[in-house]
């Protein structure tokens, strides 16, 4: 359905569930895919390496800006310029209450939450300023417009990378880019499955139906849209 054949796409999370559904239907799309990731050799064992389009950018600390701008050196060296960047890193804690929220798990939420997003976009988007174009595409999650008992710092950390990415897009609409968050609702994945085996899974949304939706934002077809927050719910 869509076409990126002449695009080259930056995925932050790469080896997440989320992050492996984009990269792969960036690729399945004819996508060139800068796929990122924390770890060293995971990426190779978790997506097809054998598709040439595919370039893989491992141990990477998207929390560390210096790093960031070293690594957009090199993609630009190795790849080209960078026409999408999806930033799927994200991390998810509670059980603590707001008066109870420690430093640690504070700092840690907006670090990979919030953090990881400033460092990739300061990394990236201001080639996209320069090229008079691009796409940005964050998650956030439906905590990201309403606060629950004892998930205080995700759900602030979250509404923060809404805020931002409608910010970015009323900054960047100018210059041709277009900022869309995409909220998705609980993920069919096998951890939450472990963690929530009572729960009806087929009310859940895939992280391939989560993808379809970032691949449309990332699309000629989204080109006047910005600043949204699309729900990718389920049925839930």
């Amino acid at each position: 359905m869509f076409d990126f054949s002449e695009r080259v796409i930056v995925v932050t999370g790469a080896a997440g569930n989320l992050g492996r559904a984009v990269a792969a239907a960036f690729l399945d799309a004819g996508g060139t895919v800068c796929a990122l990731d924390h770890r060293q050799g995971r990426l190779a064992e978790l997506l097809p390496e054998s598709n040439e389009k595919l370039h893989i950018y491992d141990g990477v600390d998207i929390t560390d800006r210096n790093a960031m701008q070293a690594l957009q050196e090199r993609i630009l060296a190795e790849v080209g310029s960078v026409d999408v960047l999806v930033n799927t890193v994200g991390g998810f804690t509670m059980g603590e209450r707001v008066d109870q929220i420690s430093v640690e798990t504070w700092g840690r939420m907006l670090d990979i939450n919030v953090q990881s997003f400033l460092n990739a976009a300061a990394a990236f988007v201001p080639a996209m300023v320069s090229a008079g174009r691009g796409k940005v595409v964050t998650v956030g999650s439906g905590a990201s417009h309403k606060g629950s008992a004892k998930m205080g710092a995700y759900a602030a950390a979250k509404a923060a990378v809404l805020r931002l990415t409608e910010s970015m897009a009323a900054e960047l609409r100018p210059s041709n880019i277009q900022a869309n968050c995409v909220l998705p609702g609980t993920i069919d994945t096998p951890q939450n499955r472990e963690a929530m085996p009572g729960a009806d899974f087929e009310k859940w949304v895939t992280p391939e139906q989560i993808a379809h939706a970032i691949l449309f934002l990332s699309s000629s077809a989204a080109d006047q849209i910005t600043g949204a927050a699309l729900p990718v719910f389920g049925s839930a």
